[in-house]
């Protein structure tokens, strides 16, 4: 194969890779190019209110995962809402359904956000932990 050929090749495959991404005028982005943000349950977080989280706020655009880890030595859970009162509460996410799995010291659980909003999360067995979460 000559250079002419790998050259003619190489530009056909660039150009059917770039309208692959565009779908009527608008980009598609993959799922591997949205942004992940990590959020830390810091040690000794169950006394530390809205320190607890690190960092807090945390902001992502629509589309990013946020992945918590648990940097504590007790067990957590992350739940959307403002409280066990919040009848919103466990709507957009909940690590820890029926307290089931817990969150212990290491572990990790990831939610991806797809609307835009500010979205407050505790911990529901510590309340006083609190962070939110900005979407723009």
């Amino acid at each position: 194969m000559s250079t002419k050929q790998t050259i003619a090749i190489f530009s056909a495959l660039l150009t059917a890779l770039a309208l692959s991404t565009t779908l009527g005028g608008f980009a598609v982005t993959s799922a591997s190019a949205q942004g992940e943000t990590k959020v830390s349950i810091v040690s000794g977080g169950s006394t530390m209110a809205d320190k607890a989280f690190s960092p807090n706020p945390v902001n992502v655009k629509v589309g990013d995962t946020v992945t918590w880890t648990n940097d504590d030595s007790q067990p957590h859970t992350v739940v959307s809402g403002s409280g066990s009162s919040d009848p919103n509460m466990g709507k957009d996410f909940n690590s820890s359904p029926n307290f089931n799995p817990l969150l212990t010291p290491k572990q990790t659980f990831q939610h991806k956000f797809t609307t835009a909003g500010e979205i407050p999360y505790f911990c529901a067995l510590h309340p006083t932990m609190v962070g939110k979460v900005v979407v723009s």
